[in-house]
C-alpha cells in the first residue's frame, strides 16, 4: 500500500471517531445534532457532487437512497424491538436520516481516494474494497455511539455492543446501495469517479 492510502485510511478513522463522539455526547440535543448533520449533508452533496463545475449526480442520488432505505430499516428494527434509541421523545432521533445519508458520502469519498491511488483497479478489487469498508467503518462508528449511550441492540452475539446480525445487515445494505448505483451509472451513462470513471 502507498503512503497516500495509509493517510486516507487514518483520516477516515479520525473522521468516524469525531462523528461518533459528537453524536454520542450530544445525542440528547436531538434537534441541534439534526441541524448540524443536515448542514453537513448539503456540504457533502456540493463538495462531492457539484464543486468546481463537476456534476456527479450519483452522489446526491446515493445519499438520498441511503437515507430513505436507512430510515425504512430503522423503522423495521425499532418496530420489532431489535434496537432502541435512548434520550429521544420521538420513535427515532431527528438526526438519523442525515447520519444515514452521510454514511454513503463517507464511504464514497474513501472509495474515491483509494480507487484513485490504485490506478484503475478491477471490478473485483473495487467490490472487495467496498465490502471491507462497509464491514469495518460503519461498525466502528456504531461501537463508539453505542458505548456513549445512543442506542442499544437486543440482538445476541454482541461484541462491544454491536451484534453479528447488525454487521451482516450493514454489509448487505451498503453493498446493495453500491451495486444499485453502479448499475444506474452504467445504464444512464453517468460519469462518476467511483461508479463509472
Amino acid at each position: 500500500m502507498t503512503k497516500n492510502i495509509y493517510i486516507s485510511l487514518l483520516k477516515a478513522v479520525a473522521k468516524i471517531c469525531i462523528a461518533g463522539v459528537f453524536i454520542g455526547l450530544l445525542h440528547h440535543l436531538d434537534g441541534l445534532v439534526a441541524l448540524i448533520l443536515a448542514a453537513k449533508v448539503v456540504h457533502s452533496m456540493y463538495s462531492l457532487g457539484f464543486k468546481d463545475g463537476q456534476k456527479y449526480w450519483l452522489v446526491p442520488i446515493g445519499m438520498i437512497l441511503t437515507g430513505v432505505l436507512g430510515i425504512s430499516a430503522e423503522n423495521w428494527g425499532i418496530e420489532n424491538e431489535y434496537w432502541q434509541y435512548h434520550d429521544v421523545t420521538t420513535k427515532m432521533p431527528l438526526w438519523l436520516p442525515f447520519a444515514w445519508m452521510l454514511a454513503f458520502s463517507y464511504v464514497y469519498k474513501l472509495e474515491k481516494e483509494l480507487f484513485r491511488e490504485l490506478k484503475k483497479p478491477s471490478l473485483i478489487t473495487k467490490a472487495t474494497i467496498t465490502f471491507l469498508l462497509a464491514l469495518i467503518f460503519p461498525a466502528f462508528g456504531e461501537v463508539i455511539t453505542i458505548n456513549l449511550g445512543v442506542w442499544t441492540y437486543s440482538w445476541p452475539y454482541q461484541f462491544l455492543g454491536v451484534p453479528l446480525y447488525a454487521l451482516i445487515c450493514l454489509v448487505i445494505f451498503h453493498m446493495f446501495v453500491n451495486i444499485f448505483i453502479y448499475f444506474i451509472a452504467h445504464k444512464a451513462q453517468l460519469k462518476d469517479p467511483v461508479f463509472n470513471p
